[in-house]
């Protein structure tokens, strides 16, 4: 395969096209003659399942957008973001023009770092409507949700283009590691903020199960499928396999963001609960069972 090389060196640590294509199996054309890397099925697997998937999740999720209820906004835009990295992949996997390679990878990285923002975004709003439910109700308006959108959406990319400028690799990695290292305090925040004040809140029960439970799922998923990207990009050493994983991990989030929507439909959480309460009881009533029978038995 035709060797191509990358004179900016800030979008990896070698960028050489020859290696991506043996080890990570996207930003190249795919040789159907070579040997098929597990990357490139991972990443066509992933592609297949949550292109459709997001689509649907994106006309579910729009139709639960009501005047006094901003949140599906920023999911909304979230499942944008994720819908332009399925397509991006696709070109990366399948493209072989140079430069269209590296604005595909661009857009690939702005949606990405998008994808961040919204998700600080939905557990700001969901952490507002508990602790700060004046505000929220009177300032956090629809025309407000979508300025804060069209910031994120300008904003970040711009952040991206200055990043693809800089020409110190390390400079880059330090940058992007605290980037991405930054919101998991602010996420862990609105969690906890939002635990304390459901006490004085009057917000239903179900809605603060709904809410406590996107916000254990955001942090859940930027902690699970976020630290080794964090990990690898603070690092000053190249480890491969915490490449694959860090790469994997992240073509990952965006299915993980679908359980997004399944939380915020009313009566999710109380039928998760009402499942795992049966579970409960059947296991209990069997115990009981077990340990009458060996009564009635040494009896």
């Amino acid at each position: 395969m035709e060797d191509f090389h990358i004179n900016n060196t800030s979008l990896d640590k070698t960028f050489d096209y020859d290696y991506v294509s043996s080890n990570i199996t996207y930003l190249t054309l795919y040789d159907p003659h070579g040997e098929v890397h597990p990357m490139f099925v991972v990443s066509c697997i992933i592609t297949a399942v949550g292109l459709p998937l997001t689509l649907m999740s994106i006309c579910a999720v729009y139709s639960l957008v009501r005047k006094d209820h901003v949140g599906p906004i920023y999911v909304i835009n979230l499942l944008i973001s994720d819908l332009i990295q399925y397509c991006c992949l696709i070109l990366l996997m399948t493209g072989s023009d140079h430069m269209m390679l590296l604005f595909v990878f661009y857009i690939y990285c702005s949606s990405l770092n998008v994808r961040v923002g919204f998700m600080v975004c939905i557990a700001l709003e969901r952490y507002l409507l508990i602790a700060c439910p004046l505000w929220y109700r009177f300032r956090h308006t629809i025309k407000f949700s979508v300025v804060l959108c069209v910031v994120i959406w300008v904003l970040f990319p711009c952040g991206v283009l200055t990043l693809w400028a800089l020409q110190d690799v390390f400079i880059t990695q330090i940058i992007v590691g605290t980037f991405l290292l930054l919101p998991l305090p602010l996420l862990i925040f609105f969690l906890g903020g939002t635990i304390r004040a459901l006490s004085a809140s009057r917000v239903p029960s179900d809605e603060k199960r709904r809410i406590v439970a996107i916000l254990v799922l955001v942090l859940l998923i930027y902690t699970l499928l976020f630290l080794p990207a964090i990990i690898w990009f603070m690092a000053d050493m190249y480890i491969s396999h915490l490449l694959n994983l860090t790469l994997v991990f992240i073509q990952l989030s965006p299915l993980a963001d679908l359980f997004l929507y399944v939380f915020m439909r009313k009566g999710t959480i109380d039928k998760l609960l009402a499942s795992v309460c049966c579970c409960r009881m059947d296991s209990n009533d069997s115990s009981r069972m077990d340990s009458n029978d060996i009564t009635s038995s040494t009896a």
